[in-house]
């Protein structure tokens, strides 16, 4: 049965993923409905991890600064991304073909599309390593479980992520308050703020290293974020949606595990950082309980999202359905977590933050700052955008080797922008942008 409009009226449980078009009007969801699968995504357990790792390193008002600013360049990053597919309905993979071509964008979306199944194998490795560590529960079977559940609820498509959006985050929200008050009776929270950090084993000594962590650890599926954001009614509403991730959600869970550091209630926090589970595990039946609800909640949030991510790139690129390329990817993602690739986590990190954020700088430029791209959707390929994006990593690389205290992420967010536009210019492929009754009738729509 179709509508009117020719989209078709689905009345079974799984309804249209609209992996190979736009999202129609009549099939966009609500500002609080997009705002769960965003704001839901950062409030995990790894944040904490990360949060606590930087305040470690750097102490509690630098590494709060860090936090902050690393969180404002997500949300000016992620949120431009956004704002392009509010507006268009388009995923990721639709976006790219506009900058780099119908034949080029499977480069830059099969990249970003497996980068962050490595994403789901991290965190899926990530929740059987937290039970085993906190439990003594086999690590093994754990992961096993793990991938079978995440990707039972990717299958289900947006819906399931909104779902665990708003399960995940008040979770994180009350247990990380009930450990936060477990370490206040045990260490006292009086000394957080005078906290100096800087202790000879922690891993991250300058304030543009912690940035790039805060970065990378949302650099894959930011830079996708189109995938999420494309069911806003708005580019204005996808925007609004984004901000519920960054800075909000996102800063919480980080200054989580940093409190938790400062006040001396973390275990092992060089390795561990602000991994507040041990405090529940650790304080009867009932807190243990829920934390292993916790874990597989919180976790599987982000490993579902990043599952999405992959699944609906990899549709696109192979034109396949978002459902059956969940199963086979989160099949590998499984598959590579008991192999142990996610301990590999430093190098992963180092990774996405050269490598990925060249990508959405270049995409923000076309699509926003030098023309209207879908005038060029047929073009095969075009070479000024993956140049740029091989200049910003270039940069980024030299920064991360010869600048080590800066912030590779944002040196190749800069140089990537920056190249972009000069070859734009030297090639004279800069067009006119639209005309100004277009941006009228664009305003009038609440665009």
């Amino acid at each position: 049965m179709a509508t009117t409009t020719g989209v078709p009226t689905e009345h079974h449980a799984l309804a249209s993923e609209f992996e190979h078009e736009p999202v129609p009007p009549t099939r966009r969801r609500s500002l609080g409905s997009v705002s769960a699968v965003w704001f839901g995504f950062p409030m995990i357990i790894t944040n904490a991890i990360f949060g606590g790792t930087i305040v470690y390193g750097l102490g509690f008002w630098r590494g709060i600064g860090a936090i902050l600013a690393g969180n404002a360049v997500l949300f000016a990053y992620v949120g431009a991304l956004s704002y392009v597919a509010g507006r268009t309905g388009k995923n990721f993979a639709l976006t790219a073909a506009e900058t780099f071509g119908r034949r080029g964008a499977p480069i830059a979306a099969g990249f970003l599309s497996t980068v962050v199944i490595g994403w789901f194998a991290f965190q899926t490795g990530l929740t059987g390593a937290t039970l085993h560590t906190s439990l003594g529960w086999s690590e093994k079977w754990m992961i096993l479980l793990a991938g079978v559940l995440y990707v039972a609820v990717t299958f289900i498509g947006i819906r399931a992520l909104t779902v665990i959006g708003l399960v995940a985050a008040p979770m994180f929200l009350v247990l990380g308050g009930v450990a936060l008050v477990i370490a206040s009776r045990e260490g006292g929270l009086s000394g957080v703020t005078s906290y100096a950090g800087g202790a000879p084993d922690a891993g991250v000594l300058s304030v543009g290293a912690a940035i790039t962590i805060v970065i990378a650890g949302f650099a894959d599926s930011g830079t996708m974020t189109a995938d999420f954001t494309r069911w806003s009614r708005s580019g204005r509403e996808a925007v609004a949606a984004t901000f519920t991730a960054f800075p909000l959600a996102n800063v919480i869970s980080l200054l989580a595990g940093g409190i938790i550091v400062a006040a001396g209630a973390a275990v092992a926090p060089a390795a561990n950082g602000g991994d507040f589970l041990p405090l529940l595990t650790s304080h009867g039946q009932v807190l243990s309980a829920l934390a292993v609800v916790f874990v597989f909640v919180n976790l599987g949030s982000v490993c579902t999202h990043c599952l999405y991510n992959g699944a609906v790139g990899w549709s696109q690129l192979t034109r396949g359905r978002m459902r059956v390329l969940t199963i086979v990817l989160g099949t590998v993602g499984t598959i590579a977590a008991l192999a142990g690739v996610w301990s590999h986590f430093a190098t992963w990190l180092n990774l996405l933050g050269i490598f990925v954020p060249p990508i959405g700088a270049v995409l923000v430029v076309d699509q926003l700052l030098t023309r209207w791209s879908r005038s060029r959707a047929d073009v095969a390929w075009r070479v000024q955008p993956f140049a740029a994006w091989a200049i910003g990593a270039a940069g980024a690389y030299v920064v991360h080797v010869a600048a080590p205290q800066l912030s590779e992420a944002i040196a190749g967010i800069v140089v990537g922008a920056i190249a972009y536009v000069a070859l734009q210019l030297l090639t004279g492929q800069r067009t006119a942008a639209r005309d100004s009754s277009t941006d009228v009738a664009d305003a009038t729509a609440g665009v």
